[in-house]
């Protein structure tokens, strides 16, 4: 959602991210405490300057920087590849 050239304000894209995750039936762990796992990566990625929060009066908006989402998205695909991979070398039997 990061990588749109919108900007969001937490709660709405916390809600997009939710429902995307339940899609894929992927929400364990209560919706509270997923929502403090966002806030806190989307904090992480904002220290990181791969997000840009603008803050005016008490509404702060999150948006990707489009550049550093490119990397972020290479990085992630090859982190998923590498553990999908360790995921089916485990579950494969070992010949004794």
């Amino acid at each position: 959602m990061l990588s749109s050239k919108a900007s969001f304000e937490f709660k709405p894209l916390f809600e997009i991210i939710l429902l995307k995750l339940r899609k894929r039936n992927a929400t364990n762990g209560g919706e509270e405490l997923l929502r403090l796992r966002v806030y806190e990566k989307l904090q992480g990625l904002v220290y990181q300057g791969d997000v840009k929060r603008t803050v005016i009066g008490i509404t702060k908006k999150y948006k990707g920087i489009p550049k550093r989402m490119v990397v972020l998205r290479t990085k992630m695909k090859a982190l998923r590849a590498a553990c999908e991979q360790r995921a089916r070398a485990e579950a494969t039997p070992q010949p004794n």
